[in-house]
């Protein structure tokens, strides 16, 4: 099988390739790579895990499965915050 001059080329592209999330209707980069957990993403976030419910792809992802659920690039996350008041 030959090589093309353009292989390394697509390579290079493909890794340059910036991963991203649609977070509360906001397309978010992550150039270093997507945090790996939604746990992983609320601490970059400053959102502490108590405080939130997620909802990834339509689907909402119980609190005790926050550490556990990966994230995938291009998913769609809602973040719904509870705030106290009187």
């Amino acid at each position: 099988m030959r090589s093309t001059p353009f292989a390394g080329v697509l390579f290079v592209l493909a890794k340059l390739r910036v991963e991203t999330l649609k977070i509360n209707g906001v397309q978010k980069q992550f150039p270093a790579g997507l945090p790996q957990t939604l746990t992983e993403l609320l601490k970059q976030l400053d959102i502490n895990e108590a405080t939130v419910v997620a909802e990834i792809d339509g689907k909402i992802i119980e609190k005790q499965n926050f550490a556990q659920t990966q994230l995938s690039n291009g998913q769609v996350v809602e973040l719904i915050r509870f705030a106290g008041g009187g």
